[in-house]
């Protein structure tokens, strides 16, 4: 009698399976947590065999058998952490956050062999060396120099003394990027503070509504919660009537992270820009901005600095303008106390309405969730001949979760977008791009599998979800960065979408923002969710009117923030023991109001210190700016923010050229010359700010 037939891990493991579901996209309703560590397993494995193949071709390298190779390899790899990653941010439990901390550092452990090889590195570096020489594709010759750059600047050429040492400090900053992340979730999970019926003063119904269904998520059904997303937060510092729950509210925010519980990251911090001191100093640099800087349009802090300077002056004056204004305000009410930081949104509500007669609150039922969404799929489909369906086949990691397939001008499938919209315990906060699948077209057209996560409190009892302007221009933001992934066209994988340098990325997403202010989309997609009455002009006038309105406010909230990361990377690291006093330190060199706070306090500035994406490089919000600002003036030079001239240059050069094409050289094909830099402080309405005192 036969044995009974041992089934492997690939034919019950859906991770390890031929994904046999719509679009070949993950089967989220069959993936559980004990799923991922088998798989990871196998998909190190498989990755490792296939970079030893090519490590040790006999074959004289040539551009197929070691960079198009590299670019074949790791298939499952990609495939499984990617999934992994969106349930770790999107949709996270006590079970995928324990194996996250093992994967973060098997991770670490996987790649530092792999970017260190001695032997790889030589294939390429000679391949680099020969360039010219190889007849290769203007996209082929951008591969090899970026392949490269990222080995070169990973330790490949270092000496086996310093790369046992990089190895050892790639894999303790894996995990502490993992530990820093999960300490901010786990402030924002055990924080909310229950709305009575007298703390709900000032508060719109709307906002209500959200924190009944806040509560509801939490299984507190009946009652009315704050909780800790910066959507829930913003929108009751700028409502309330209670000063108290304010102050309340705005001190459990800017404390995420730092309350010497289990969950502080001051401790993290201090050792993170240690370890990335020591790691740029192995390599050669300075200090680790001037390593993280050498790779990107600005090139050296020394530019960074000079751009948030320059915008960071007339900020502070306006700023401080308003504040005068506000407190002024608080003296004529009968308020005998000085304007604080949990002041500033509910007092800057009330200069609004008197300056512009207009608030939020007004607004906001015109900015229905759905209609929003409408508007942002219609502005890409009169600048990009694009279409969008939505699918209820595709399977996804929560009921919220919802799919729509991108068909090109051809009517051809292009891509799927996946929005999940609301913010809940299990999600991360903020607001994000990312992707399931990259596109290419190496070994025939990959369509790519692109979401956007954001934070928007719901709707409750059936109502929909009203989204401030703020929300509004998010959702336009991460829907940027979004058609920077569907519409990518390239053939390799590595210089897909959103493969290119920081402070390029924010330029698609960014410029998109403008379509959602424009008065010809507000007028068509601005509706009453009650009524269905579009937004009267009355209103629209205002609102545009007040767009400049607080931006003193909101630019030193930013541009400090971005100071403060580049202080942490340029300073030695020993300047930071005292993360707090570091952190006062900085902000008194630069004047910082006192009623202002950083958009982001170290201990929760994940965007720099749960990995190095934006460390050193939060400032690339604003050097993209710069580019936004100017690249839509070639549309109202045009006299149509939909010049179809326009935008096939926007497509071309911007949005489906992904890492295939240096930036500046992208940047300039689309515009034809250089950004202008004064067109941010133009569209902040900075150029007339006030002197500063």
């Amino acid at each position: 009698m036969s044995e009974p037939r041992q089934t492997t891990d690939s034919e019950t493991n859906p991770l390890l399976k031929a994904w046999v579901t719509p679009f070949a996209t993950p089967p989220f309703d069959e993936i559980k947590p004990e799923h991922f560590l088998p798989a990871f397993e196998q998909a190190f494995a498989d990755h490792s065999a296939e970079i030893a193949a090519i490590t040790n071709d006999p074959t004289a390298a040539d551009f197929a058998n070691t960079i198009t190779a590299l670019e074949r390899s790791g298939k499952l790899l990609s495939k499984v952490a990617s999934v992994f990653y969106d349930l770790v941010s999107a949709h996270s439990n006590p079970a995928i956050l324990e194996i996250d901390k093992e994967v973060s550092l098997r991770m670490a452990r996987h790649w530092n062999p792999i970017m260190m090889n001695a032997v790889l590195f030589g294939r390429i570096a000679q391949l680099h060396e020969n360039r010219a020489n190889l007849g290769l594709t203007p996209e082929q010759l951008r591969l090899l120099e970026r392949t490269y750059t990222r080995f070169h600047r990973s330790g490949a050429g270092l000496s086996e003394e310093a790369k046992t040492r990089m190895a050892e400090i790639n894999e303790r900053l894996a995990q502490l990027g993992t530990s820093f992340s999960h300490h901010l979730l786990g402030d924002e999970q055990e924080w909310f503070m229950e709305l009575g019926e007298a703390d709900r003063q000032g508060l719109p119904e709307s906002f209500v509504a959200s924190a009944k269904a806040a509560a509801e998520e939490r299984g507190m059904a009946g009652k009315a919660i704050v909780t800790l997303s910066r959507s829930s937060v913003e929108q009751f510092l700028k409502s309330s009537a209670r000063r108290d729950l304010r102050e309340k509210v705005y001190k459990a925010f800017t404390a995420r992270g730092d309350n010497g519980n289990s969950n502080d990251n001051n401790a993290t911090i201090v050792e993170v820009l240690k370890l990335r001191e020591e790691s740029a100093n192995l390599l050669g640099y300075p200090t680790f901005a001037a390593y993280r800087l050498e790779d990107s349009m600005a090139k050296t802090p020394e530019a960074v600095r000079g751009l948030l300077e320059r915008v960071w002056k007339p900020a502070r004056a306006r700023a401080l303008a308003d504040r005068d204004d506000m407190q002024a305000l608080i003296t004529e009410e009968g308020g005998n106390f000085k304007l604080a930081s949990w002041d500033w949104r509910f007092y800057a509500e009330k200069l609004r309405l008197q300056r512009a007669n207009l608030d939020d609150a007004a607004i906001k039922p015109y900015l229905a969730l759905d209609h929003m969404i409408a508007a942002a799929f219609d502005c890409a489909t009169r600048l990009f001949g694009v279409t969008f369906e939505e699918r209820k086949d595709v399977p996804v990691w929560h009921p919220d979760v919802r799919v729509w397939e991108m068909k090109g001008r051809d009517g051809k499938h292009k891509a799927l977008f996946y929005g999940d919209y609301f913010a809940r315990p299990s999600k991360r906060s903020g607001a994000w791009m990312t992707s399931l699948r990259d596109q290419q077209k190496l070994d025939g057209e990959v369509a790519p599998l692109i979401l956007n996560i954001c934070n928007f409190s719901k709707g409750a009892d059936g109502e929909p979800s009203l989204l401030s302007p703020d929300d509004a221009r998010t959702l336009f933001h991460e829907f940027g960065h979004g058609l920077h992934g569907m519409l990518s066209n390239v053939t390799y994988p590595s210089l897909s979408g959103t493969s290119v340098f920081t402070d390029f990325v924010e330029l698609p997403s960014q410029l998109y923002e403008h379509w959602q202010e424009r008065p010809e989309v507000l007028q068509q997609f601005a509706r009453h969710y009650q009524t269905g009455e579009p937004l009267p002009d009355d209103l629209l006038q205002r609102f545009l009117a007040a767009r400049k309105f607080n931006q003193g406010f909101a630019t030193v909230e930013f541009v400090s923030s971005a100071l403060i990361d580049l202080e942490f990377h340029t300073q030695p690291a020993s300047a930071a023991q005292d993360v707090r006093a570091f952190e006062r330190r900085e902000l008194e060199k630069i004047g910082m109001p006192e009623e202002i706070s950083l958009r982001h306090r170290p201990t929760q500035f994940g965007h720099i210190f749960t990995g190095d994406h934006y460390a050193a490089g939060y400032y690339s919000y604003m050097w993209s700016e710069v580019m936004d600002a100017d690249a839509f003036g070639a549309f109202e030079e045009a006299g149509d923010i939909f010049d179809p001239a326009v935008a096939k240059r926007l497509h071309d050069d911007i949005y489906s050229s992904g890492g295939s094409v240096d930036p500046e050289a992208a940047y300039e094909a689309f515009r034809g010359r250089p950004p202008e830099p004064d067109a941010l402080l133009r569209r902040r309405g900075l150029l007339d700010a006030p002197k500063a005192a």
